[in-house]
């Protein structure tokens, strides 16, 4: 039987909470742990340090609470997937699974694109297990555009005063994000091509790599990456089909765009697929290879923006 706010709930129970101090934080994280391990129920931290020290000072019983190890363990939201289905496999039989976790956004110094489509995902992707998620955010350090993304993304809220109610502002749907350019696209791009065939693109992203210090895997990488955008672009999107690349002393940038609407689920990358015969395992590759995949769509089409870092 599932216990506290997730009492009667089938699937996934997931909840955000915003704290604005460390005694708010404890507030809502020390009784959603300690009620977990008083049930008996399997307990599991996946915070930064300092929140995690919090926790640690703060719970009756530490011992009955699994740490992993570093709340950043996970640097790409296909990781943090494949990691936690495979931890919530080991409770099958558990009646309810509580975990409470940090989010990886531009507060703390990681791209957030990806991030916001895992928490929009994840409420499909967990949605088999007995599953409790708590994902709390500082308001000290979340940016405004993160919050909204975290409100949108998120069935149920979580308050300092011990409440867990409905969130009315979350919404089901998902679309594609709106966005400009990145602070990589300054200047004339290295490369530009419109309608180029997968193999085009490869000869070219390969060419600018060269202007890159970057290892041979990451060149791997991006060319791969830049050769299934353009081979998705084409079976999937809507011509023309433009190409562009922008290197720096340690960094390439990718951006392919056609004029098609993108996905429609954001599940697309974060999770193997085999529904498409080209849009599945390689766009799934892609998120698991490089630095940061962003997704967007405007009034030019859709963009997917490939990066890899020394």
């Amino acid at each position: 039987m599932r216990t506290g706010a997730a009492y009667g709930h089938v699937g996934y129970f997931h909840e955000t909470a915003f704290y604005g101090s460390d005694d708010d934080y404890r507030s809502v994280v020390v009784p959603f742990v300690d009620e977990g391990v008083a049930a008996c129920e399997p307990v599991v931290v996946a915070c930064r340090d300092a929140n995690e020290r919090l926790i640690r000072d703060a719970v009756a019983d530490p011992s009955g609470v699994v740490f992993l190890p570093g709340g950043d363990q996970y640097d790409r939201p296909t990781e943090a997937i494949l990691g936690y289905r495979k931890l919530f496999a080991e409770y099958a039989g558990a009646a309810q699974i509580r975990v409470v976790g940090d989010v990886p956004h531009p507060g703390v110094g990681a791209a957030w694109d990806w991030w916001a489509r895992y928490e929009a995902a994840v409420n499909e992707v967990f949605d088999e297990y007995p599953l409790w998620g708590l994902c709390p955010y500082d308001l000290r350090t979340t940016p405004a555009r993160v919050l909204a993304d975290v409100v949108r993304t998120h069935p149920w809220t979580a308050g300092t005063d011990g409440s867990h109610l409905p969130n009315a502002r979350y919404r089901s749907s998902w679309a594609l994000p709106s966005s400009g350019p990145t602070a990589y696209e300054a200047g004339r791009p290295v490369v530009e091509l419109t309608d180029p065939t997968p193999a085009q693109a490869r000869r070219a992203v390969t060419a600018a790599c060269g202007g890159a210090r970057l290892g041979r895997d990451e060149v791997d990488d991006i060319v791969y990456a830049a050769s299934e955008a353009v081979t998705n672009a084409h079976s999937h999107g809507r011509p023309p089909v433009r190409l562009r690349a922008w290197t720096g002393p340690a960094h390439v940038l990718v951006a392919v765009t056609d004029r098609g609407e993108g996905p429609t689920s954001p599940l697309a990358g974060l999770v193997p697929t085999d529904r498409t015969a080209t849009a599945g395992v390689g766009l799934w590759l892609t998120h698991r290879t490089c630095r940061d995949v962003t997704m967007s769509r405007d009034a030019e089409g859709y963009t997917i923006r490939l990066l890899t870092t020394a």
